[in-house]
């Protein structure tokens, strides 16, 4: 049964569709559904795991990203029982290690991103570094470095393009042409290299189509 279309680019321009066969699911669970029209995957974090920016997303099998552009299209719902602090924490890991014990991750926090408080709406886009940089020590140590704004809102479907080169990593935004967030400084290191996963978080169902993957 397909899911949703990932696409590689290299230089011979090749295309792949996979199906569940191609995913792993690491501490969420995974299911198939038509949502708005789309083919998507739905995703929701395992309750046994209660610590926050952690290793749960689904990993694409057969990933070996270094430098390039990952794009997906993603749609966030809060739970019926979600906790008064989920945000609609949905994103992207990549260079993800074999042993699923290093990655970086850009992640969305659409709730933040319609309030009335600016300080939460300063905090709708995250990046963090797992094991050792997780949000709430990068927001302490550099505070705003690491997060940003932008318009972003529940039961919507949000582009996200990540472009990665080195140590940096910029993310746009739906048809946006500057970056929402830029990080100049991934704490793996330039030469780091792995897997890419669509991530997730508390309280929240998150839905993830149309992935493309280009790489040089």
């Amino acid at each position: 049964m397909s899911c949703f279309l990932l696409i590689i680019t290299d230089l011979f321009s090749q295309k792949l569709k996979l199906d569940e066969k191609g995913l792993e699911p690491v501490n969420v669970s995974i299911s198939t559904e038509k949502l708005k029209g789309r083919k998507a995957v739905k995703a929701v974090k395992d309750t046994a795991v209660k610590a926050f920016d952690e290793a749960t997303f689904i990993k694409v099998s057969g990933t070996d990203f270094k430098d390039g552009i990952i794009e997906v299209k993603v749609l966030s719902r809060l739970l019926e029982d979600a906790p008064e602090f989920a945000r609609g924490f949905m994103g992207v890991a990549f260079r993800i290690n074999e042993e699923n014990s290093k990655f970086e991750c850009i992640y969305l926090r659409p709730t933040n991103a319609r309030v009335d408080n600016q300080v939460r709406r300063n905090h709708s886009i995250q990046y963090y570094s797992y094991p050792d940089f997780k949000f709430e020590r990068l927001r302490k140590e550099s505070p705003e470095e690491y997060e940003s704004y932008t318009d972003m809102g529940l039961n919507k479907w949000i582009t996200m393009k990540i472009v990665v080169k080195g140590k940096q990593a910029k993310l746009f935004i739906n048809d946006n042409k500057q970056p929402s967030l830029i990080v100049n400084d991934l704490k793996h290191g330039e030469n780091a290299t792995g897997a890419i996963g669509l991530w997730v978080d508390i309280g929240t169902e998150r839905f993830f189509t149309n992935l493309k993957l280009y790489t040089d």
